[in-house]
């Protein structure tokens, strides 16, 4: 049997983490990716996968990462997790600084990854029949919110990058599956938008019964990776029960109304 061989970005927290810690319990080789080496060491440690430090805004780090990939083994599957939001400015308000990182983070080091890792994803296709790519995108590609102005953006910029890679690897062995989450509840995602705030961040959560976790994410990314090799799940989109569109969320228990 094939042992399969995944490279997980974001892995140093979130989902990411989960990710690696859920592929490793079904089996699977894992290459953790992450700026922050001294989590993905820990991770390692913990899992048993492999980890490689890298920042995935620089071109030469990536090819680096490539590189040392290309030497180890075989890539069956990319999930590209990493990126992230910063900011919840008007438009007329905005950091530039802020949108110009998050295209850097969710579109530009996407389509680094998709570029350097394409030709090894090829390879292991052809030697044990196909291969995956999995992007976590999240529902802010998909509807406007006041303050997501940039990460809106963003985030349907990589949202339209897969869907185009999805057309253009037509006729070949590798499956493209776009994961869209709403609210997550992790550790750092909505602290570094709002700037460390930790008040401000646990105040998005408040009230709202059972937020998804990085391990349901996880799980279905898993889920998508091992369907039968000729299923693609082109979209799936993902939030908690209490969030029912990107501007409806339920604050308080959850309970069945009144039946009368």
């Amino acid at each position: 049997m094939v042992i399969r061989r995944a490279v997980v970005t974001g892995a140093s927290s979130g989902i990411g983490a989960a990710t690696v810690r859920e592929l490793r319990t079904r089996g699977w080789d894992v290459v953790g990716v992450a700026r922050r080496e001294d989590r993905l060491t820990a991770l390692a440690e913990e899992t048993g996968a492999s980890a490689i430090a890298c920042d995935l805004t620089d071109a030469a780090a990536v090819d680096a990462l490539v590189a040392e990939l290309e030497k180890s083994g075989p890539v069956h599957a990319l999930v590209q997790v990493a990126g992230g939001a910063r900011g919840t400015d008007r438009v007329e308000d905005a950091s530039i600084d802020d949108w110009q990182w998050m295209f850097d983070a969710n579109v530009l080091a996407t389509q680094r990854l998709v570029s350097g890792l394409l030709p090894l994803l090829r390879l292991a296709a052809a030697a044990d029949g196909h291969a995956d790519t999995v992007f976590i995108t999240s529902t802010a590609a998909q509807t406007a919110y006041a303050g997501g102005a940039g990460y809106n953006a963003a985030k349907a910029a990589e949202a339209m990058l897969v869907r185009v890679l999805r057309q253009e690897l037509n006729g070949e062995p590798i499956r493209v599956v776009e994961v869209a989450p709403g609210m997550v509840h992790t550790e750092e995602f909505t602290l570094n938008r709002l700037g460390g705030d930790t008040v401000a961040a646990e105040a998005v959560y408040s009230g709202v019964e059972a937020p998804l976790l990085a391990g349901d994410v996880a799980d279905v990314i898993a889920y998508a990776l091992e369907s039968p090799a000729h299923v693609n799940l082109d979209l799936i989109t993902m939030r908690p029960v209490a969030q029912s569109a990107q501007h409806l969320l339920a604050r308080g228990p959850l309970r069945v109304r009144s039946i009368d």
